[in-house]
């Protein structure tokens, strides 16, 4: 299994997160193609309200300890809060609603 999807699934599963960004930074190191040694996660969670940041870092380290005592050389770790999240980056526009029409039309 990928060492992002190991990543990403067991953040999921312990966190629940509401927003989950797993980003593969390997390719900006001098590593070989392909790689997966490098990681961001940006992830927004109901678990992180009133925890400081060094305690969810660690709360997120523990639960990947195998992959970084193996696999992952560099994981920089972005964490929020929903009130965080949104005060520093909004909220993600809606869509807009179909008008009805289609590319045949």
């Amino acid at each position: 299994m990928k060492i992002q999807t190991v990543i990403e699934t067991k953040i999921v599963e312990h966190f629940k997160p509401e927003h989950l960004e797993v980003i593969n930074e390997s390719y900006m190191h001098n590593v070989p193609e392909g790689s997966e040694s490098h990681f961001k996660v940006i992830m927004v969670s109901e678990s992180f309200e009133g925890e400081r940041l060094i305690k969810r870092h660690r709360a997120v380290n523990a639960i990947l300890k195998e992959q970084l005592a193996n696999d992952i050389h560099a994981l920089a770790l972005h964490t929020y809060t929903k009130d965080e999240w949104q005060k520093n980056f909004g909220e993600a526009p809606m869509s807009p609603n179909c008008m009805g029409g289609s590319k045949k039309q």
